[in-house]
């Protein structure tokens, strides 16, 4: 990662996460949607780079217009609306992994690019776990968990869908237990929707992460790696901060971010991405 200034001209590509970076409990600031809007205008190629799936990507967010998305934490990217990567748990991973989960009668998402899918026992609980985390919004908006479950869909008796990572809201035992029975293979993360401590994360492949989508898109941008930029907040932004030309960590978010961040920026309810690209020139 290079920490040198770069130039509007060689700054081409901006790599944005969603949740606590480009916006706050799921709403985006109408400053931060202006921001992407003139970036591209001027040239640039913004794109999202989320933990979430595309069902989890309402018009609200991707309202303002990308070049592209990276979602599920890397599993998924597309440019331009061509699919690059599409990764989801092997067939042996994923029942080891539900297996596991189902013994403690966990509460789960399972995360596709179709949709969301819970188990009709856990459908409640899941819901109010959204709800409660949106509730805590510092200004009381009316976000609600409809602004990500959208695309829920309830599991039928003996479905086994694919999916590309699994969120978990609630577990009798930590991540770090799971892992362990549910051996190799897998990884977990904080939840950046509805953390809730030891006993909820996102479990995913291990070895797949955002900066798999970063260079994924860089070369089918035709741009190098040294003119990017990447914005981000938490844990599973680690890799693509590190990969980055450029990477800016937002203050208040992860301390192993910041630590290996170029920059850093305010959070969204300061509107921080609108200086952080005047400062890189991208605007």
């Amino acid at each position: 990662m290079t920490a040198s200034p770069e130039t509007a001209t060689q700054i081409k590509a901006v790599f944005l996460d969603v949740d606590g970076t480009y916006a706050d409990y799921g709403v985006v600031p109408d400053a931060h949607a202006e921001a992407v809007r003139a970036a591209r205008a001027a040239g640039h190629k913004v794109l999202i780079s989320t933990g979430r799936p595309l069902p989890m990507l309402p018009t609200s967010i991707m309202g303002a217009g990308f070049d592209g998305v990276i979602a599920s934490a890397g599993a998924y990217a597309e440019v331009g609306g061509e699919v690059l990567l599409d990764r989801e748990f092997p067939a042996d991973l994923a029942a080891r992994a539900l297996a596991r989960l189902n013994a403690y009668d966990a509460v789960y998402l399972l995360e596709s690019q179709r949709a969301l899918y819970v188990k009709p026992a856990a459908e409640a609980r899941l819901r109010a776990h959204i709800e409660k985390h949106f509730a805590a919004s510092p200004d009381g908006r009316p976000t609600g968990e409809s602004a990500i479950l959208g695309g829920l869909r309830v599991l039928e008796e003996g479905a086994a869908p694919t999916f590309a990572k699994i969120s978990v809201y609630e577990s009798p035992v930590s991540m770090a237990q799971l892992l362990e029975e549910i051996g190799a293979d897998i990884d977990a993360v904080a939840n950046s929707i509805a953390d809730e401590g030891p006993h909820a994360g996102e479990l995913f492949q291990r070895g797949i992460s955002k900066a798999d989508g970063v260079a994924a898109a860089l070369s089918a941008l035709g741009i190098d790696r040294e003119h990017s930029i990447a914005f981000g907040d938490g844990e599973n932004d680690l890799e693509m901060i590190a990969h980055a030309g450029i990477g800016v960590a937002i203050r208040g978010g992860s301390a192993r971010l910041a630590a290996i961040a170029d920059r850093m920026a305010a959070p969204p309810r300061l509107h921080g991405l609108v200086a952080a690209f005047a400062e890189l020139g991208l605007i």
